[in-house]
This record gives C-alpha cells, structure tokens and sequence, in this order.
C-alpha cells in the first residue's frame, strides 16, 4: 500500500520549482498484485490547495490511487504545488514524462488541464469536478463531476431533523458554482425536514485560499452560534478544522464533507457528505488499464454511489433511529426520481 513518503521515499524526491515530486512505489515492493501487465501503468496526480493530510477530498483522492496500487499494480506519483503557477507545470512535467494517465484533483486545474492536455493528445488525462472552457472538454479527458447537492440534501434532511433552535449554519470555502451545489442542496434538504428552519450561510474567501483558512472557518461559525444556529455544515476544505473547533467549543453539532470526518472532532462531528473521489479515481484508472477509458463528462451521484452520507456504524451513533430511517427514505425518493433536488 502507498503510505506516507518514507524516509527513503523523501530522500529519493526533489523539487522541481515549487512542486514536490514523490515517486510512485508498488505496494508489494515493486510485484504487481492487479493483472498482469508488460509495464506497470503509470499515474500521476497533482493534488488540490490542502495537499495530503487534508483529511478531505485531497486524501478521498489519495485513497483511490492506493485501491489501484493493490488491486491494479499502477505506478503512482503525485505532486503537491505550492502555488497557482505550478499547477500546469505539474500536469505538464507528468505528460511530457509520458504517464499513461495524468490526474488533477480540484476544478482549480480545469483551465490548465485544457492547455495542457491539447498539448499532449497522446496521454490520457483526467480532472475532479472539472469546468469546461469556451472550447468544451478536450478528446483526451474524463471529465470526472459529482452531485453533490444530493449528497448535501442528505446531510440537510438530517440537520433540519437535529436542530432545536430551527437555526442551522453552512460554511463554504470559495465563493463560486461548485461550493454553491452544496450549499443549495443542503438547503434544500434543511428545508424539506423543516419547513421553518433559517439557514446563515458565508464563504471563507472567492480565492483557493480559502479551502485551507481554519481562522476564518472559526470565526465564521462563531458568527453562526452567536446567531442561534446548532447545527452547521462545511464544505471548505481544511478550513473546516476551524468549524468544528468552534461548533465543540460552542457545544453544537457539525457535520463533515468529501470524507468521514468523525475523527477530526469526536463527539461534535455527527455526520459527513460523502463525495467519493476515491471511487472515481479508481475507476478512471482501471479504464485506462484495461483499454477503455472515455473521455467527457463522467457524472456521480447517488445512483452511481458516487455521494453518500455517514449513517451506519459507530461514528453515526449520535444520530436517532427515527431520524437515519427518515434520511434514508429521501434517498430512496430522489433515486427514484421522487425528488429532484436543484443545484443551483
């Protein structure tokens, strides 16, 4: 399994202006587990703001390439950019280095993945939450997108359902269509379990820095609290570390995004929106191992598994029966077409 950089692996890397490169290692000291194949299929994937250690969307992506590590054999590296500057480079360094696949994680690359992957027609690419220019998406892209309103309107039913006050909080990182998704979901769901409730919503910032502020995070919750709201949901990145400090402190409930974030706040942390990265990484690189990857637009949403909420297990056990039973019939209803819930 791909683990954190070992002391070898940080000694065999370098930098290449701004861009930490770490080398791809096989998960059984370099023998394929996956099918067997000439050359291991080599991917390479510049992360998002955040980088590794998120504990959000960067590590759910993370996650996919160590499922393709063991169950494909694939050849991982990544590269973390300090800056907007080196995000094409990254995508750029990758592709003239002739990876079979190149991934970027975050819609932030969606304008370089374009220039670059017209640059390269011969090498596959890929992109999260891909934005499409002027030109539509390039021939040699898998536009990888998610719904992720239904997965907030999931987390919204159970908020309306949790809140006392009938005051609930959203905190979004950057200002802009993606974030706007699931905070209109979110609402949705809030208001469809309680018709009465208010939801405060604020942004931490309209630039990339404001996925990786939990100063602003905190206070913007504090704002909330200080409003009445007792249950607030983030989808900001690592700035919503700065959410849940403020919902412990205040003594609410918070609820997560991209992962299970149960364990960056134990006991305040309720639930989370699911958005499986991971599950379209891994496929994308399965596609490209087995000689069929498709370009354009790739949808996830409840249907296709690519969203979820937190409801089984321990780190659910703060939330009432009654309550997981009456979220899961709104699943049920929107997969079905029952409800359709906006994203905008």
């Amino acid at each position: 399994m791909i683990g954190r950089p070992t002391a070898l692996a940080l000694a065999l890397a370098f930098v290449a202006g701004g861009l930490l490169f770490v080398p791809g290692r096989h998960s059984n000291g370099g023998v394929a587990q996956g099918p067997a194949r000439a050359v291991p299929l080599r991917v390479g994937i510049v992360f998002d703001v955040g980088g590794r250690g998120d504990k959000s969307f960067n590590d759910a992506a993370y996650a996919g390439s160590e499922r393709a590590v063991r169950e494909l054999g694939a050849d991982v590296a990544y590269l973390e950019p300090s800056g907007a500057e080196d995000r094409e480079a990254g995508l750029r360094l990758f592709a003239a280095r002739g990876y079979d696949l190149v991934i970027a994680v975050g819609f932030i690359f969606s304008p370089d993945v374009d220039v670059v992957a017209r640059a390269h027609p011969n090498v596959h690419f890929a992109c999260i939450d891909y934005f499409p220019g002027r030109d539509g998406v390039p021939p040699n892209v898998a536009a990888l997108a998610f719904r992720e309103e239904e997965g907030s309107f999931l987390v919204g039913g159970a908020a309306g359902l949790l809140s006392k006050s009938k005051h609930v909080g959203f905190v979004g990182g950057m200002t802009g269509p993606l974030i706007k998704k699931f905070e209109v979901g979110y609402s949705f769901g809030v208001h469809r379990t309680c018709p009465e409730c208010v939801v405060h919503v604020a942004y931490a910032g309209s630039s990339p820095d404001a996925y990786r502020d939990p100063a602003k995070g905190k206070a913007l919750t504090e704002s909330q609290v200080a409003a009445t709201a007792d249950v607030v949901y983030h989808a900001s990145g690592a700035t919503g570390h700065g959410v849940f400090e403020a919902a412990k402190l205040a003594g609410i409930s918070a609820i997560g995004v991209d992962v299970d974030q149960h364990d960056e706040m134990p006991g305040t942390v309720v639930t989370s929106m699911v958005k499986r990265a991971d599950v379209a990484i891994f496929e994308t690189v399965k596609a490209v191992a087995e000689g069929r990857f498709k370009s354009g637009f790739q949808v996830f949403g409840l249907k296709e598994e690519g969203v979820d909420w937190v409801h089984e297990g321990p780190h659910a056990d703060r939330l009432p029966d009654a309550l997981k039973r009456r979220v899961e019939t709104l699943r049920e209803d929107v997969k079905s077409g029952l409800i359709h819930v906006p994203a905008e």
